[in-house]
This record gives structure tokens, sequence and C-alpha cells, in this order.
């Protein structure tokens, strides 16, 4: 502003000096400003098209104070080669501890360099510091792509209250950036199995795209060989062959390479997960899941992507098979855990084809049963119609069997009805085993009920005769000491 009102002025005819009172300005500088704006009206007349425009910038802009010479007085050679030779142990002791949480603070370091008996401030040390510390940033290169070119995939945790317990859950998350389409499915862990199955699920349910970009993660990057190279997993591969995608690996650390997917799993987490977090089972949150993903999906272009991708092929089918040998109890192991397999293979050995959430068992290439397939260790899966000729034979045993226990719903109507009949109960089991448990309880329920109305009597559930036996011991010892 001061220079305008000096080139005003001065047009206006009023000299230096009054110049210099009326805005209360050095003498020197006005004649400075003056001077230099007359100079430079009279280059304009011979200035060529590029120097003009140089010109009148001149003219019109603020004045600038050249501080290209100034020099630091006090950051002298000695503590620029102190700060370096400290940064540098600093990140000798970052590689050593693998992490970068115990740096030295600018303070601390100003006060190490105070220490050696240097007198300088704070600030100059925390600037020279900064510039020392500061990388270069990185330039990202935007990415447009065709319909059906790009599919990211990627995982994300959530945590959940499901069935009363609080666990951590994992989202498989596949995204377009074309279509802007997002797709999850929750899943308890994050393995191979697990991995392919939501890929499956995917191409099966939307078409296959050209690419599929992964992150570094195990299921997909077997080792690494040297920097540069990778092996890809073997089952990863066989999905690729069969669907007809290519698969892309990032770069180690660089997600943003998948930039898509990674804004996907947070986005998805926050608009689904954020608000409602408790579910009765597993199911309902899954049925939550895709009912907001349905909302979310509203706006994406996926209906014009798929007229890009394949969608010929069917379902993959992709199963672990293992050879198991049935034990005395008739399971085979499958995982760390338990399944029974059918009475008359106990010493045989059975072939196990494992999905994702069910087991077939095999013998002599005919599928003998099929279990839900369960998580954790040590469990087990019974299914009591493998065991009924046994039991047949010895009635005797299903009071405390396993197979019982592990159906409450049929062990609550033996109790109620069949303790002193195992047999009946047994042989009810042989002649409707092609019913399943629900259909098997509802009809002994009516069948029971109906005999109870019709005798018009109340059966009660006879107990242990071992505790019957005692509790008339302990009657009997009772009355004869009152008498006595």
């Amino acid at each position: 502003m001061d220079k305008d009102a000096i080139i005003k002025l001065k047009l206006e005819g009023h000299s230096t000096r009054a110049v210099s009172r009326m805005l209360s300005i050095n003498r020197k500088r006005v004649t400075k400003y003056w001077n230099e704006y007359k100079d430079l009206n009279e280059k304009l007349a011979t200035a060529s098209k590029e120097e003009l425009r140089e010109l009148q910038e001149r003219i019109i802009s603020a004045p600038k104070y050249d501080s290209s010479n100034r020099t630091k007085r006090k950051y002298i050679p000695q503590i620029d080669k102190l700060i370096d030779d400290i940064l540098e142990n600093e990140e000798i002791k970052c590689r050593e501890l693998g992490w970068s949480k115990q740096k030295l603070t600018a303070q601390q370091i100003y006060e190490l360099v105070i220490s050696e008996g240097y007198d300088i401030g704070l600030t100059t040390i925390t600037n020279a510091i900064k510039v020392k510390r500061e990388k270069a940033r990185e330039c990202f290169i935007r990415q447009l792509y065709n319909f059906g070119d790009r599919l990211e995939y990627d995982f994300g945790e959530v945590r959940l209250k499901v069935d009363g317990e609080v666990g951590r859950y994992y989202l498989a998350v596949l995204s377009s950036p074309k279509s802007n389409f997002r797709w999850a499915y929750l899943y308890k862990t994050q393995t191979k199995d697990v991995f392919l199955d939501s890929q499956i699920r995917f191409f099966d349910m939307i078409g296959v795209f050209k690419e599929v970009v992964y992150d570094n993660m195990r299921n997909v990057v077997t080792k690494f060989i040297g920097k540069n190279q990778k092996e890809l997993n073997e089952e990863l591969v066989k999905l690729s062959v069969y669907y007809g995608f290519k698969i892309n690996v990032t770069n180690c650390l660089k997600g943003n390479e998948k930039g898509h997917v990674e804004g996907s799993v947070k986005y998805i987490r926050n608009k689904v997960f954020a608000f409602k977090t408790e579910f009765a089972s597993l199911n309902d949150a899954q049925v939550y899941l895709q009912s907001k993903l349905q909302v979310i999906n509203k706006d994406s272009s996926i209906d014009e992507e798929i007229k890009y991708l394949k969608t010929e092929k069917p379902k993959l089918c992709i199963a672990k098979q293992t050879v198991n040998k049935v034990s005395k109890y008739s399971f085979i192991t499958v995982e760390n855990n338990y399944y029974s397999v059918p009475e008359y293979l106990v010493g045989h050995t059975v072939n196990a084809k494992i999905y994702y959430d069910y087991i077939n068992i095999f013998s002599n290439n005919k599928m003998v049963c099929k279990h839900k397939k369960v998580d954790g260790f040590n469990l087990y899966s019974i299914d009591i119609m493998h065991y009924l000729n046994t039991l047949l034979r010895k009635p005797g045993a299903i009071k405390n069997s396993h197979a019982l226990k592990s159906s409450d719903k049929l062990k609550t109507i033996y109790n109620k009805y069949y303790t002193l009949k195992p047999k009946q109960f047994v042989e009810y089991l042989q002649n409707n085993k092609n019913l399943s448990i629900d259909e098997i309880v509802n009809e002994l329920e009516e069948v029971n009920k109906s005999h109870i109305n019709k005798n018009l009597v109340h059966i009660v559930p006879v107990e242990d005769d071992l505790v019957m036996l005692t509790r008339n011991q302990t009657s009997y010892t009772t009355y004869a000491l009152m008498n006595n």
C-alpha cells in the first residue's frame, strides 16, 4: 500500500519531501519506488510480449524484501554436523528396536546441542531438524479404468456381539473402482478357505473381472524370492486359471495401490456396523450386512459393469481332501475337531472333502455322511443316527451317551418320556431316521402328549434306579430314627 500511495502522490505532482511528510516514510524509500516505477515504464515501449507481462507484473505487485543474501550467524557447520550425527544414531536405534516411537524430539536434540556449549535458539534448531527429517513427498498417478478391468480385494476387522458373546469377525471386501461397487461377507477367520470362498461367492453373484488386485497377505504370496519376485499361493493360481483373471499384487506397504478397497473397508465398517453391533446369530449379522450393502450400492454403476464381465462359468467347488482312520468311537478327526461317521466304518479308512463351511465324508467313492463344519478346538459334531444298531444292542448306553447329549432337544424328550424305555426310543429313531431331528422331536412330543391325555395320567420322569434306592434307604433310616 505504501508503494501504491507513493506513486499516486508523485503522479499528482507532489515533491519527494511532501510525499515523505504526508506518508511518514523516509525520503530514500520514496525515491526508490518512484525511480523504479519510471524505469519500468520506460522499458514498456521496447519490451517483447513475454517481457511486457513481466514488467507489468513488477509495476503492480507489492514490493518484496530480498533475503537471498542473508547468512546464518549462529547456525555454524559444527552444529549442522552434530545434528546429522544425532539423527543418524536415531535411525540406527529405530532399526534395532523395530519401531520409531522412541525417537528423540526436537526439544531433546536442542538440549543435546546446548549441552555441547553452543549458543543458539530452539526455533533455529527445530527448523533445521524439520528440513533434515522431511522426505520428498510421493507423487501419485491418477488412474482411469474401463468397465470390467479391475477388482480389488482386502480384509477388514469388526467387533460384534453375537449370541451374547463379543468376538472378532472379519469382512472380506471386494470393490470395483470403475463402478464404485462395494461388496462384503462376514467370516470368523481369515484362512485360505475363507479367502477363496469369498471370491467364489462374488464371481458367482456378479461375474469375473479381467484383473484382481491383492496386497501381500499370506493367502496371496507364499514366499518372497529376492527383492522383487514373489511366489504366489498355489490355490489362488488355480482359482485364477479356472475363472480366467489376472493376479496383480501390490508392492509391500503400498496400500494406496489398491486405494478403492482400502477406503471401502472403512466405509462399509462405518456405514454398517457403527450403529448396530449386536446380533442373535452370525446369520442375522450376514442378512443385516447384505441389506445395508444394497443401500450403499444403489448409486453404483454395477448394472452397466456386469455387461462387461464373464458370467458363464459355473460355481467352482474347492475342497481340501484328507484320508482319515475311523476311531473305535466312530469318529474321524478333521482340523483338530471330531466328526461322527456310521458305526459300520469303525477301524476303516474314509476320505473327507473339507469345504469352507461343511465336510463330506466318503467310503468306497460313496458319500456316507455330511457335517456342518465346526469352528474351534477339540469340538464334536455327532449324529446319533450313526449309532442306532449299536444302541439297539446296548440300549442302556444311550442315557449317558455323547450322541444323545449332543442334541438338547432329543435329550429333553428322552428324559421326559423314555428313561424306562430306552430300546423303544432307539427303535423309533431307527424307523424314522429319514426325518430331521426337529421333525422327530415334534412327532415324539405329539405322540406322548396324546398318550397322556388319553389315559388321563401324568407321566413323571423316572429317575435313576440307584438314586431311587438311595432315597428309599434314606427315608427308612429317617423313619426309624423318628420312632426311636
